[in-house]
């Protein structure tokens, strides 16, 4: 892929501390842009910023996506240190918390599969809702989509307070479109491509673009979570016979940061090697 030219600009990357994120920051550094890189671990955010292309340009933040207050006081750092807010790339995201049933779905999982695997004619219900409480949904959705909410809000006050023809691009998920997956992080994802649309129509009269990337299974920390037939189901269902990996989503971002998808707004990019069409 030829080099995307951000010089200038000033990037913020949420989760940016490991996988898709920490890629993604060092991608659009590489391509010249000034990043901001925003996770709860400071020292990983300390990490990814030292492996960018010119650290002295980029700086590591600790913020919590899912605290109002937390983001803006971040957001008002990063204009004091690195200029106005050009490109925005809410990654931030997690798949289970405490309380919310992901325990017992997996153990349901593996024995409906047991039933399964035995020539049995299944018995167990694979149930998630039952068991998730409420703190566990709120968790979830406080960090996909409160944290995208909050951040977008934040850079788009920053763009429009200094006349900036931005980009924002928030990480879905093909599990937005499939419906597979835990029941809290499918509706935050779902719920990322509606707040990508409407707000594509609302602020495409400032020239502000706002896309989505919907990456499919992707070798990232958060499929730690995940038990291992799972992993080799999914893996089983792509077209292309594997997991996508963090750069190659990097990629998918970097393209609609740029001036290269100059008439792209509203768009969900699809990198998932082909396991789910949009």
């Amino acid at each position: 892929m030829s080099e995307i030219q951000l010089a200038g600009r000033v990037a913020v990357v949420t989760g940016a501390g490991q996988g898709m994120g920490r890629a993604i920051a060092q991608r659009l550094a590489a391509g010249g842009a000034k990043v901001a890189a925003l996770d709860l671990n400071f020292e990983q955010a300390q990490e990814s910023v030292a492996g960018c292309a010119d650290p002295s340009v980029c700086m590591a933040y600790a913020c919590n996506v899912s605290d109002s207050n937390a983001v803006n006081e971040t957001f008002a750092a990063v204009e004091s240190t690195l200029g106005p807010v050009s490109i925005l790339v809410n990654n931030a995201g997690i798949g289970r918390a405490p309380g919310d049933g992901s325990d017992q779905m997996y153990e349901l999982m593996g024995k409906r599969n047991e039933e399964m695997a035995n020539g049995e004619e299944p018995k167990t219900h694979v149930d998630h809702i039952v068991f998730m409480e409420d703190e566990g949904w709120r968790d979830v959705m406080g960090v996909n989509l409160d944290g995208a909410f909050y951040c977008t809000r934040a850079a788009v006050r920053s763009m429009v307070n200094a006349d900036i023809k931005g980009s924002i691009i928030s990480i879905s998920s093909t599990a937005a479109q499939s419906g597979e997956g835990p029941v809290h992080y499918v509706t935050s994802k779902a719920a990322i491509v509606g707040l990508t649309r409407a707000l594509a129509r609302e602020l495409g009269s400032r020239g502000i673009r706002i896309n989505a990337v919907a990456p499919g299974p992707t070798n990232t920390p958060i499929m730690n979570g995940i038990p291992e037939q799972w992993i080799k189901d999914m893996e089983a269902a792509i077209p292309l016979g594997r997991m996508a990996e963090p750069n190659e989503i990097a990629d998918a971002v970097s393209w609609l940061a740029s001036d290269a998808s100059s008439m792209c707004t509203g768009s969900v990019l699809v990198a998932n090697g082909g396991s789910y069409f949009f």
